[in-house]
């Protein structure tokens, strides 16, 4: 049987850091082993995004005869789509992510969120909240479909220990309960809030480890500053893969504790499915995206976003059992192989790109 010919155009791409790169990445990989794809994509970051959109726009109408759908990444490549479909007739589909909807810039939404993304044929949304959001703005519900982000459940397991951890941090692990974010720090993930709000009302054997840079930064220094929580609080800034990785692998708890941001919002979380494939139990807020990752019970918890007494209960409550990891590490592991699993939801992703191809013809 021949397999289904798909021009997949990514504008954030590898080796560019960032959770779309990532889940461009990836994404391209799997369905290449399911399906024959070509990958247009920007390797160099936003800024050489002005030069690669024309670049792309031309490729693709060069390229386009000789398959039988186009994928874009992004709701920023919607423009594309819609110029592909002012010329052609192959079917366009769109991943669409939680920014993609609410990005503030009102010319980004007259022309994108107003225009360009509802023309294209489908939408693939990576998380139920962006559904919502896209049906506020006018987008009809039956044009978009929800499918998870994926990991690649093997790609973060390394065997460490608690020694390794402490290399990384600079301080003794042992005898200490290791909360851990990784990601970038945007206001939305609510690190400011849980160093304020949350930290202080945990015993003094906790400690927070931040991985990542963003705008945000500052805020979260300053949050540590002001409730002298600097011995408490360890800001590790961008770290490599290896050393994320060994984070990943002895931390105690994972923590995503996201707040609302106006004109931001969390798509999916990428960053909890990988924790959980590395079988670290989370702890998130119960907001947008992250409904969608985590299963309550499953690989995860939710609390009230913002409700600084139930994440503390929360947290105390886990760590009143024992460790985490270690009580509730391998189901988490099973649960994110079975649902979230790259190979997994590729599957679905193809599934979804046939009936439409079927649906145009």
């Amino acid at each position: 049987m021949e397999k289904t010919k798909i021009l997949f155009i990514s504008r954030a791409y590898p080796p560019t850091v960032g959770g779309i790169e990532n889940q461009n990445y990836e994404l391209g990989r799997w369905l290449g082993k399911i399906a024959e794809v070509k990958i247009i994509a920007n390797t160099r970051g936003k800024k050489f995004l002005p030069v690669f959109l024309p670049y792309a726009i031309l490729k693709t109408l060069l390229v386009l005869p000789g398959y039988d759908v186009v994928l874009l990444g992004d709701g920023v490549l919607g423009i594309l789509g819609w110029i592909v479909k002012l010329l052609s007739k192959k079917p366009v589909i769109c991943v669409v992510h939680g920014l993609d909807l609410t990005f503030p810039s009102k010319i980004y939404r007259k022309f994108w969120v107003g225009s360009f993304i509802p023309e294209l044929d489908a939408l693939i949304a990576v998380g139920n909240e962006t559904i919502r959001v896209g049906v506020q703005h006018g987008i009809g519900e039956k044009k978009f479909f929800f499918i998870p982000n994926g990991v690649d459940t093997e790609k973060h397991l390394v065997k460490s220990s608690r020694e390794d951890l402490t290399k990384i941090i600079g301080q003794p692990a042992e005898n200490k309960k290791i909360l851990l974010t990784s990601g970038r720090l945007a206001k939305r993930k609510g690190v400011a809030w849980f160093i304020a709000d949350v930290l202080p009302k945990l015993s003094q054997d906790f400690l927070y480890v931040v991985a990542g840079d963003g705008r945000d930064k500052q805020n979260i220094l300053d949050a540590i500053k002001k409730n002298g929580l600097e011995k408490r609080v360890v800001m590790l800034g961008y770290v490599s893969d290896e050393k994320r990785n060994i984070l990943f692998n002895t931390a105690d708890l994972f923590v995503q504790p996201n707040i609302k941001v106006p004109g931001d919002m969390e798509g999916f979380g990428i960053s909890v499915i990988e924790a959980g494939a590395c079988s670290l139990p989370v702890l998130a807020a119960d907001i947008e995206g992250l409904k969608d990752a985590i299963k309550e019970g499953r690989n995860g918890f939710l609390v009230e976003s913002e409700n600084a007494d139930a994440f503390v209960q929360k947290i105390n409550e886990l760590f009143s059992k024992g460790n985490p990891r270690e009580i509730y590490g391998q189901a988490v592991r099973t649960y994110v192989v079975e649902n979230y699993s790259w190979e997994h939801v590729s599957e679905i992703y193809l599934e979804e790109i046939k009936k439409t191809i079927n649906f145009k013809l």
